[in-house]
């Protein structure tokens, strides 16, 4: 699928095809079910997002909400974004362990859990790495390492 231009859940749930919004609708769910709360489910960069609301965290250096995690429909594959992950060594380690421990093979850029069919995905996996950082935890440890304008990134 390319880049959704759908502005809410429900639209663009209702622009893929049945077979790959079964697959999304059944990842969303464990987001769903694990996202702590104070995150909030919308549509941004063409997926869903989840992600902490301007109104509650407005200083981000792109003026967008401080995503958390983002789920897509790619063309060749799904896309799971765990912001959470990124930059943590200790918490990619644990996914990593945590996918073995399941059977389960890892495709993970950066952030990007890829896979491409919902097997691939340990359920219970996914949900503790998504319940694993409340929204405050969250904004403490972006803040310190938050890009600046000059392009560069504040330490604390």
């Amino acid at each position: 699928m390319a880049r959704s231009t759908a502005t809410t859940v429900a639209e663009l749930l209702a622009e893929l095809p049945e077979d790959r919004r079964a697959v999304i609708s059944t990842v969303r769910d464990v987001v769903l079910k694990n996202l702590p709360k104070g995150y909030r489910e919308q549509v941004n960069w063409g997926m869903l997002s989840y992600d902490i609301p301007l109104e509650r965290y407005p200083n981000t250096y792109n003026g967008q909400p401080l995503c958390y995690a983002a789920l897509a429909a790619q063309k060749n594959h799904y896309a799971l974004y765990l912001m959470c992950v990124y930059g943590s060594a200790e918490r990619q380690g644990k996914l990593e362990a945590d996918f073995r421990k399941a059977g389960k093979r890892l495709d993970m850029g950066k952030s990007c859990v890829r896979f491409r069919k919902l097997d691939d995905l340990p359920p219970d996996v996914i949900g503790k790495v998504i319940e694993s950082t409340t929204p405050e935890q969250y904004i403490a440890g972006y803040e310190k390492v938050k890009p600046t304008k000059e392009g560069g990134t504040k330490r604390k």
